[in-house]
């Protein structure tokens, strides 16, 4: 009869017998923050405003039944074959209706089809770094990149943010200082559009100079754009690939936003001789990814209305997006501060740095309520007064309680620092935070905001 689940000792005695035949990487390798928190927020009563999550909802059902019945009608027998590594031609030529929504016009061939766009973070890393190499990212940057950057023992040098995005300036010093240690970073890793998790977008003249600096320095940008097409506001701005011509530009894009997660497909766009390696490196994943998925999507691409389904997110997102807006300046104390994306899926919010949200995730769980700290955005330690909230995944009076409840959980924490320091909770004096140690301002938060109305609100 076959043994169960190893348990307490005897999992700790299983460990120590495996433990000698653990590559050293996994030494390193972490948890993803939102992966650690699905089980958790898959029960019915705890409000997720924690996964990145698009509301699948909103997709028909017979509209599903229906490409579905069309598939296995017409084409059953492809779409249970394998499929070439690089993906179907008539998936490529999706992908290039999707990029030139936002004027990036490619060549289908220079497509990568890939299991999500996960997997093309993993496949830069694979094709690209060895252990110690220099990783230029965004503080705070994705944190399901930070499990694959660290999975490949990468040094990761995150360069702050503020409003306009990634500090481009602060990443020309951070370069110049690798330069003269002899080290030179293989890849700059970038969200440009409604940036995950901060939610702000990078201005079209740090755009250009990024481009500038990669072309000067002969450096790679992986350029991440999964909500690119979900704006709810502003004139949209170019992508990097547009600016760059397809010379050292990585495009990472995903139908998981735009259609649906569970298709697991996106792509990648690169300079020929990285794709190729690429190819190589997806060989030897996965052999290639789920012929079925790329059958549905060449079939719902086939009847012509997907721009009208991305135009329905918007409208959905966006009035979501208000309503957490709305609440947030309701329920979070006066010392918070939060953006106002003009897209995607997430809003960020620093409170009291007196505040650990790591601990307060776990008192916003009894409350039934989840979100992803700050800190799962950074390599270093920094965030951690810091939150992600995403408003996609759940419907507008979820939002409204959630942030509701984690507004209860933060003031009674402001009350009891108050008590405890004898200082005044807000409303009756201005309160400001203690003096943080040498170590927290060195570490402290880098998005610094311009005044916001309602809305928007900032500490006094």
């Amino acid at each position: 009869m076959p043994e169960g689940p190893p348990t307490g000792g005897r999992a700790h005695r299983d460990l120590e017998r495996y433990a000698g035949l653990f590559a050293s990487r996994t030494r390193v390798m972490k948890s993803s923050a939102m992966r650690d928190l699905m089980a958790i927020t898959e029960r019915p009563e705890v409000i997720s405003l924690a996964g990145g999550l698009p509301d699948t909802s909103t997709f028909p059902a017979e509209r599903l039944a229906s490409i579905m019945s069309k598939v296995a009608a017409d084409s059953s027998a492809k779409a249970l074959q394998y499929a070439p590594t690089e993906g179907m031609s008539a998936v490529a030529d999706c992908i290039a209706q999707v990029m030139a929504e936002e004027d990036t016009v490619i060549d289908p061939s220079d497509v990568l089809v890939t299991t999500g766009g996960q997997q093309v973070i993993d496949l830069v890393c694979k094709t690209l770094i060895d252990p110690g190499d220099v990783i230029i990212a965004e503080a705070p940057t994705y944190p399901g990149a930070v499990p694959a950057f660290t999975a490949y023992q990468a040094d990761v040098v995150q360069i702050e943010m503020d409003s306009d995005g990634m500090r481009i300036d602060e990443m020309e010093e951070a370069l110049e200082r690798l330069e003269r240690e002899g080290r030179r970073p293989k890849f700059i890793y970038t969200i440009p559009n409604f940036q995950n998790p901060a939610g702000v977008t990078m201005s079209l003249p740090r755009r250009r100079r990024l481009v500038e600096v990669a072309r000067e320095r002969e450096l790679l940008v992986l350029e991440d754009n999964p909500y690119g097409l979900l704006r709810y506001e502003g004139d949209p701005l170019p992508t990097l690939r547009s600016l760059d011509g397809g010379a050292f530009v990585i495009y990472l894009g995903t139908f998981s936003k735009i259609l649906s997660p569970g298709l697991r497909l996106g792509w990648a766009v690169a300079p020929v001789p990285v794709l190729q390696k690429m190819n190589l490196g997806k060989q030897e994943s996965d052999l290639c990814s789920s012929s079925l998925s790329q059958m549905f999507v060449t079939q719902y691409f086939a009847e012509g209305h997907w721009q009208d389904y991305v135009l329905s997110l918007r409208d959905v997102y966006r009035r979501r997006r208000d309503t957490m807006l709305d609440a947030l300046a309701e329920h979070f104390p006066a010392e918070a501060t939060w953006t106002h994306p003009q897209g995607g899926l997430f809003v960020w919010a620093t409170l009291p740095d007196y505040i650990d949200t790591t601990d307060l995730l776990a008192l916003a769980l009894q409350s039934n309520v989840a979100f992803v700290p700050g800190r799962a955005a950074y390599l270093d330690g920094r965030g951690g007064s810091s939150m992600r909230l995403n408003f996609s995944g759940v419907d507008e009076h979820a939002i409204r309680e959630g942030i509701r409840r984690i507004g209860e959980v933060v003031r009674e924490q402001v009350g009891l620092f108050a008590t405890i320091t004898s200082r005044p909770q807000s409303g009756q004096a201005p309160m400001s935070a203690p003096e943080p140690a040498a170590i927290d301002q060195e570490l402290a938060d880098v998005l610094h905001l311009p005044k916001r109305d309602k809305r928007e609100r900032r500490a006094e």
